[in-house]
């Protein structure tokens, strides 16, 4: 089988994670990495036999890269997709494509248009808990869904100045979570409504944001999910679900530093959730370039479409706006202007 030939954009901490993941790949050759702002020096000290470049227009231009990952600040998404599309490279990008609905919903419709893939990094779904929860319902293991329950939980609050320009928890976090609930549920959501709270810090609310958060989600059926999302939870990395059905439920517990149980007179003891988001999702980090890989090489479908992430943006948009107003906010409020 023919290799794909890989370009990556930022080396920072997820660009590491994906570059580390190809590297494994007998089906990938990564030709070149682009990074603004990272010392070559120190690059080529840890991966001495990867072209790097400083100019991200030098490794677009060359002609043996297929595919970009983009791994670069959220702010500068939206022009590397357009450039790489104008390039004709598939793409796979970190979410969300863009904080502006418009400019997200324009480069989605150009890569529509386009004979480029592009596929969003909601690495989640690639979970391998969550990826067997989702082939269960497939299976009708649970029959029709009826409530979904997602619980998303960080053990600390990023840096104030990441908060200010990642787009609030709305864009930023929970976006995950409206993904997974339209993924696990395969139905489209017609109606949110969200309350936010400021509880961990007031100067998240100085800068305009919430750390605490709940959000209802409707569905096209009547159906729906709920949300709930904590920017500090003491005890680790809360990542559960539930998906309730008229057949029965499914549930995914936490990922712990060990699964070992003792039970004693004081009671029964475990450990606590994994720590950071990187040691929770290293699989489905791995497993999510595993499938664009075959997307690419394939030619099958993105399993994670611009369209997938323009909607979770557009949920996005309308839980900010619900909190902003007090109300449920009606999907078509949103996508009227587009």
């Amino acid at each position: 089988m023919k290799k794909v030939n890989i370009a990556i954009f930022g080396v920072g901490r997820i660009g590491k994670i994906h570059l580390k993941n190809l590297l494994r790949f007998p089906g990938v050759s990564v030709v070149a990495v682009a990074d603004t702002h990272y010392p070559a020096e120190e690059f080529k000290k840890e991966f001495k036999d990867v072209f790097f470049s400083s100019n991200p227009d030098e490794v677009l231009a060359m002609p043996e890269v297929e595919a970009v990952l983009i791994c670069t600040p959220t702010s500068s998404h939206a022009p590397m997709i357009e450039l790489a599309l104008k390039s004709g490279k598939h793409i796979f990008c970190e979410k969300p494509v863009d904080l502006s609905l418009e400019r997200t919903k324009a480069l989605v419709d150009m890569a529509n248009q386009s004979s480029a893939k592009l596929m969003l990094g909601f690495n989640r779904r690639f979970d391998p808990d969550f990826l067997q929860a989702r082939r269960s319902i497939q299976a009708g293991r649970i029959g029709d869904i009826q409530i979904i329950k997602i619980t998303s939980r960080d053990p600390g609050l990023p840096p104030l100045d990441y908060i200010k320009n990642s787009g609030g928890l709305f864009m930023d976090m929970a976006i995950h979570d409206f993904d997974m609930a339209r993924y696990m549920m395969g139905k489209e959501v017609k109606e949110v409504y969200s309350r936010g709270l400021v509880l961990v810090d007031k100067q998240v609310g100085e800068v305009g944001d919430v750390d605490t958060a709940l959000t209802t989600l409707i569905f096209e059926d009547d159906t729906y999910a709920v949300i709930d999302n904590s920017r500090k939870a003491i005890y680790g990395y809360d990542q559960r679900l539930e998906v309730f059905g008229n057949k029965g439920m499914i549930q995914v517990d936490n990922n712990q530093h060990n699964r070992n149980v003792i039970s004693d007179a004081d009671g029964i003891h475990h450990s606590l959730p994994l720590d950071f988001f990187m040691d929770r999702y290293a699989a489905s980090y791995l497993n999510e370039i595993q499938f664009f890989i075959d997307a690419l090489s394939k030619n099958e479908p993105i399993p994670v479409s611009g369209n997938d992430g323009l909607k979770a943006t557009i949920i996005a948009v309308a839980a900010k706006k619900s909190v902003l107003e007090g109300r449920p906010v009606a999907i078509s409020e949103i996508t009227a202007g587009l």
